[in-house]
């Protein structure tokens, strides 16, 4: 932001030089270990909610009787919530005065409601019924109405969490780039741990048996294995939530120099400090300040951004639906059989994440190594953006494929199709399995670079992400309100929205290595932040 005073700096701008060394009296915080496991823990619990959502929600919405088109309309709530409350909360947790700490508050009350939402989306349908909709009916109003509201608190609720949980990492971390890679490399572990256990609880089709009471008279076996599934989903994030603010503690922060910093499960450095003694500046006054200083690094780097999220978001969004329905062949609204084959093939969409999030954990680790490789971090960016257009347009080929080998059986006079071969199949998985790569790549790359071209000396860090946020979150408005009419003008389906991504992502890897810069190497300033899709 600009200011009179010439000492102060622009919310985004190159860092050249590096930050002056603490003075001799300062002695090294202590690093606890234990507490960046605690605290990065956390997202495995959020991950594996995610996780849920992405393989199951958009078969369930129309099991309730959303239309196929207006899906992705529910999902819009994901991007709105991102847009508006991680910037938010961010910035009222960087002056949250309790006494149980800045962080702490926001991810407690987060948690809690995630779980309220979860039960409220797993008990639509029963809810519903309760209400007075008819079971006979292929649209149920009010079982929609409950879900659709517990879906807008969950979003919300995970972007409450989210950013919190960040923030405190990066408070642990303080300016040490070492703790900082240690407290990033748990947190990217722990992702693709909750990924792994939620796509697989997605692909288990026997899991409602744990629980003999989710399967009801307004809710089916599918029904009652997704309530299942956001059983274990609660109990998950409750548990480590709870660990982790029993086990890390943070001193009560007040607008008073010199009063920041943490206690019990090792100090926490207050990274926002200095701004402790200038005098507070609005929330939107420091986010069109920070559009405003933006530099042209920056802004190519959010617009390669938000070609990369608009090749995602289709596929992200309804990647187990093209499964049961393309792949398999396939309906949420056909008969009991044909619904059968749908969800075998959703449960084998599920099946496929799992296996993304395996090669996604493994790529994230090599993430330094691979860049190497190619010669920078722009150069690797541009590349997997191409493999991600190469992929998303294979979709093509897997579909026309499925489709010229599907045979058919009738069953008391009514015609249904089999599953696809085995070759089909496996090339669908294989797909899903690639894709692992480039969805490394985007959940680490665009945010370290923000890191390296922006300074936080006149905001703070979770605001100065929350402006690279926009460029993920406008997208995604973008393609739900898009996609379902899209899909409709050419016939329906998924390939529509899966062929203008891959467009996308060609024109993201082009201006990454046409345009892009590449960051200075050494910036002491800078720190890599991975981040969950939402």
């Amino acid at each position: 932001m600009e200011s009179g005073e010439p000492s102060k700096k622009a919310s985004f701008q190159l860092q050249n030089q590096p930050p002056p060394p603490p003075p001799p009296s300062s002695p090294p915080r202590p690093f606890s270990i234990k507490s960046i496991i605690f605290v990065a823990s956390i997202a495995a619990g959020i991950q594996f909610g995610w996780a849920l959502q992405l393989s199951l929600l958009t078969p369930y919405v129309q099991l309730l009787g959303i239309p196929h088109k207006w899906a992705s309309l529910i999902w819009l709530c994901g991007p709105i919530s991102g847009m508006l409350v991680q910037p938010i909360v961010g910035y009222h947790s960087d002056r949250c005065t309790s006494r149980f700490g800045r962080r702490r508050p926001f991810i407690a009350a987060g948690a809690v409601l995630v779980a309220t939402a979860v039960v409220l989306i797993g008990f639509a349908a029963d809810l519903g019924y309760l209400f007075g909709d008819n079971l006979a009916t292929e649209t149920k109003p009010r079982a929609i109405v409950v879900f659709v509201i517990g879906f807008w608190i969950l979003d919300v609720a995970n972007n409450m969490l989210q950013g919190p949980c960040r923030a405190l990492l990066a408070d642990i971390s303080g300016n040490s780039q070492k703790k900082t890679r240690t407290a990033n490399a748990f947190f990217s572990f722990f992702m693709a741990v909750g990924n792994v256990l939620g796509f697989a609880a997605g692909s288990y089709t026997h899991l409602h048996n744990i629980f003999p009471f989710t399967t009801t008279k307004a809710c089916d076996v599918y029904c009652a294995n997704l309530k299942s599934c956001f059983f274990f989903s609660i109990l998950l994030l409750l548990t480590l939530t709870t660990i982790a603010l029993t086990n890390v503690h943070e001193k009560p922060w007040s607008p008073e120099p010199g009063n920041a910093g943490n206690l019990g499960g090792g100090e926490i450095e207050d990274e926002e400090a200095a701004a402790a003694e200038t005098a507070p500046v609005p929330f939107f006054g420091e986010i069109f300040g920070a559009l405003k200083d933006l530099k042209r690094p920056m802004w190519i780097l959010l617009a390669v951004t938000c070609l990369n999220w608009i090749a995602w978001f289709p596929f992200l969004l309804f990647d187990t639906d093209w499964m049961g329905r393309e792949v398999y062949g396939g309906d949420s609204q056909g008969n009991i059989l044909v619904l059968k084959l749908y969800n075998n093939g959703v449960h084998a969409g599920a099946l496929g994440l799992m296996l993304n999030s395996v090669v996604l954990g493994f790529t994230s680790l090599g993430v330094e190594l691979l860049a190497r490789g190619v010669g920078g971090v722009n150069r690797l960016w541009g590349i997997v953006n191409f493999l991600l257009a190469v992929c998303l347009a294979t979709t093509i080929l897997v579909t026309k494929l499925a489709e010229s080998s599907r045979r058919f059986i009738t069953v008391d006079g009514v015609t249904v199709p089999l599953p696809p071969p085995a070759g089909v199949k496996a090339g669908a998985l294989s797909l899903f399995a690639v894709l692992g790569v480039p969805l490394a790549i985007t959940y680490s790359i665009p945010f370290a670079m923000a890191s390296i071209f922006s300074s936080s000396s006149g905001a703070g860090q979770g605001l100065s992400l929350g402006v690279l946020n926009l460029a993920i979150v406008i997208p995604q408005i973008l393609v739900s309100l898009g996609s379902g009419p899209f899909d409709a003008i050419f016939g329906g389906g998924n390939l529509p929205a899966f062929v203008l991504g891959a467009i996308a992502a060609a024109a993201s890897g082009t201006f990454a290595l046409t345009l892009l810069p590449s960051p200075p190497p050494d910036v002491p300033a800078a720190k890599t932040v991975t981040a969950g899709f939402h």
